[in-house]
């Protein structure tokens, strides 16, 4: 704190919400509600008075770090009211495996599932998890390296990458490989933040 400092320039901290087991990602709804993932499975909305209600249970493996990571709206949400999810799962093999999928939201509850990039690989540490739309209306998708580095920079993986897909899981037009590939080589990507530049 600057000795020139004034209790205006102190931020001020408000508890919302308590009880939340891992919270890692969160969602403005439009009226100013919360979403909130929590590891083990569970998104929870948290109204502007505190009250947090559970809307999903998503089946999920949580292991380590693995489990239900990061929620994005549709950039047009409400209009096109969709709520896009990364989370890990076990394959048929019981290998662990990460897929981003968008469900339908309605009268506060998530239905519909719909998977749009799935087997994309996962371990107990390095999944990545963070999902975001940018401001040219593609998703982005942060993935780990799975605990093997030399995934990342194997471009026939979906591990260690940031992939750029349109609202529908399709190849974004643009991407540098012709693929969902935006740029690989990265150990585990937990964040994505746009400049004013949009870079």
């Amino acid at each position: 704190r600057s000795p020139h400092s004034t209790p205006a320039d102190i931020p001020v901290i408000s508890e919302i919400a308590t009880g939340l087991e891992v919270p890692w990602a969160l969602a403005f709804l439009p009226d100013g509600s919360l979403l909130v993932t929590e590891r083990k499975g569970s998104v929870r909305m948290v109204d502007q008075n505190g009250k947090i209600t559970n809307i999903a249970e998503i089946n999920v493996q949580q292991t380590g770090e693995s489990g239900l990571h990061g929620i994005a709206l549709h950039p047009k949400f409400p209009k096109e009211s969709y709520v896009y999810l990364y989370y890990t799962y076990s394959s048929e093999n019981e290998n662990s495996l990460n897929k981003v999928s968008r469900f339908i939201f309605s009268e506060n509850k998530l239905k519909d599932e719909q998977v749009l990039v799935d087997n994309i690989p996962g371990a107990t540490i390095h999944d990545g998890g963070r999902i975001k739309f940018a401001s040219d209306g593609h998703l982005y998708i942060t993935t780990g390296d799975a605990s093997n580095p030399s995934l990342s920079q194997n471009k026939d993986s979906l591990a260690g990458k940031i992939l750029r897909v349109t609202d529908e899981g399709k190849t974004a037009p643009g991407n540098p490989f012709n693929t969902s590939i935006y740029s690989y080589g990265h150990r585990n990507v937990q964040g994505l933040a746009w400049d004013s530049n949009g870079n």
